[in-house]
Parts: C-alpha cells; sequence; structure tokens
C-alpha cells in the first residue's frame, strides 16, 4: 500500500460515519428459543437478544413473535426466521455469487460480514487497494499480523509501518471470498475498509442507491 492512498483521510470519514449511524447491519438471523413474547434471537452470529415485538437491534425489528417463529424487518423488506432453522442471511441473493448494498446516510455502502469467521463492520471503498484495518481490529478479529509483511502506510500523524498479510476467508452476505490481501494499519479504524483485494474479484454495477458486486472469480 502506498502513502498516496490517505488512509488518515478514509480514516476520518468512517470515523463520521461511526457517529451518524447508530446500528451496524445484521448478515443474518437465527431464533434460538422464545420467552413469552419475545424471541431469543441471533444476529450476525453473535450472543443471543430476548427481543419482542417492537424492539430493534442491530438494523433488525421485531414485528411479531410466534413460539416456532418470528417474523422481522430490515432495510430490505421482511422475512420470517424459523425456530431452529437455518439462519436467514438479509439481503442475500443468488447464494454465493451477488452481493447487494443499498446505501446509508452520507451516500457510503456499508456492509456487515465476517473475517475469518469473525464477525466486522466494513465500508466499501475504491480507493483503498487492500482491504485496511486498524490494529485494535486486528487484534479483535485474532489476526496475527505481526508475523505479515512490514509496508508503509500514511496516517494522521505522518507516514508510518503496517503489516500485510492474507486473509483466509471474507464473507458478506452469502458470499465468501478466500486467500484476501489486507492491510493492518497502526491506528484505530471504527470501520474495515473494503478495497480492491476484495472488489477486483466481482463486478460492479451502481444503480442509484443500490450497489450490487457480481462475482466474477
Amino acid at each position: 500500500m502506498h502513502a498516496s492512498h490517505f488512509v488518515w483521510l478514509r480514516w476520518l470519514v468512517c470515523s463520521q460515519l461511526a457517529l451518524a449511524l447508530g446500528s451496524t447491519f445484521a448478515q443474518s438471523v437465527a431464533m434460538t428459543g422464545s420467552m413469552g413474547s419475545k424471541a431469543l434471537l441471533v444476529i450476525d452470529g453473535g450472543a443471543p437478544k430476548a427481543l419482542s415485538g417492537g424492539e430493534s437491534y442491530q438494523g433488525v425489528k421485531v414485528v411479531s413473535v410466534a413460539s416456532d417463529r418470528v417474523l422481522v424487518e430490515t432495510a430490505g423488506g421482511r422475512q420470517t426466521v424459523l425456530l431452529g432453522g437455518a439462519p436467514v442471511s438479509i439481503g442475500g441473493s443468488s447464494a454465493g455469487a451477488q452481493i447487494v448494498l443499498v446505501a446509508a446516510e452520507g451516500g457510503h455502502f456499508l456492509a456487515q460480514g465476517t473475517i475469518n469467521g469473525m464477525s466486522t463492520r466494513f465500508v466499501v471503498d475504491t480507493g483503498a487497494t487492500l482491504i485496511s484495518m486498524g490494529v485494535d481490529e486486528a487484534k479483535r478479529l485474532g489476526l496475527n499480523y505481526e508475523s505479515g509483511k512490514r509496508i508503509q502506510t500514511s496516517t494522521a500523524n505522518g507516514p508510518a509501518l503496517g503489516w500485510k498479510l492474507s486473509l483466509t476467508s471474507v464473507r458478506i452476505q452469502n458470499v465468501e471470498v478466500n486467500q484476501v490481501d489486507a492491510a493492518i494499519l497502526p491506528m484505530s479504524m471504527p470501520f474495515v475498509l473494503l478495497g480492491n483485494s476484495f472488489l477486483q474479484r466481482f463486478q460492479m454495477q451502481r444503480d442509484n442507491d443500490t450497489l450490487t458486486l457480481k462475482r466474477r472469480f
């Protein structure tokens, strides 16, 4: 990654996004049980959360609860999740081949997904050569980044050394990509930048506030 990528500027944009958006977009929703009028939901692989009708959590709103199912609502519409059934992907289509994202406030495309099976938040950044994240996020994800190749980066405090490594798996909605290069930067960042090491594997098409990524290889 070259210093001209202005990583520090993107960090500022990400910080503003984090303040502007109070919730994240869920990748998947599963129902693991019910407690009277509440459904026990696992959202994006996180800890179970008891929610009743009208309550929202991480971008998922519960519309109604039955003993064996729950109706949830997201920006993509309403879906029924069955008790003990497979997790329902939010916004997914053409399993394994296509990602559809809707622009958030400010026109940025955000996505909830996983890196090496661990949940994280992405913001699409076509100006970033690699998927990029701060050291705090890398540690949370359990990445052994210090064993990666040292690279020169640019931060708000000037040039700094970062690390380059290959991620075993990057998954968004129903699409999983393996062996994706990433840069770990010596700063804290509220989002992971979804750069061209991931995006180049897709044909990108934007239609107003919708961004469609169709897998090429």
